[in-house]
């Protein structure tokens, strides 16, 4: 694809992929988390990854082979999401409980959940 197609299919898919990830988001985040901060993070989270997996990788790696993209975007997402996370709403006392171990568990099924998705769809 070139950045023209990148351009014109991020709105789409970033649609496509919050309507996906953030109702996972919903239920699967802690209750530590009100359910506005849960659903804050649907939106926010996929805002922050997905021009980098939909714009700058595919450019940066057109001439790779598609399997290395899909390891080094599928890695990369879920992996900065819970970074993110963590500093949006983490602090000393939550590191190693079981509700920040929920939190990151939510992102990467999320994750991995739209990535299956839309791999069934192309």
């Amino acid at each position: 694809m070139d950045a023209r197609s990148l351009w014109l299919f991020l709105p789409l898919g970033y649609l496509l992929t919050v309507s996906i990830e953030t109702p996972i988001l919903l239920l699967g985040l802690s209750k530590r988390h009100s359910l506005g901060s849960r659903f804050f993070a649907g939106l926010w989270l996929t805002a922050c990854t997905y021009p980098i997996v939909v714009l700058v990788l595919p450019m940066c790696l057109a001439e790779a082979p598609r399997p290395t993209y899909l390891a080094l975007a599928e890695s990369f997402a879920p992996l900065a999401e819970c970074l993110l996370f963590w500093a949006a709403f983490g602090n000393r006392q939550q590191l190693g409980r079981l509700s920040m171990g929920r939190d990151f568990a939510a992102i990467i099924l999320a994750n991995l959940t739209s990535w299956l998705v839309g791999g069934a769809m192309v």
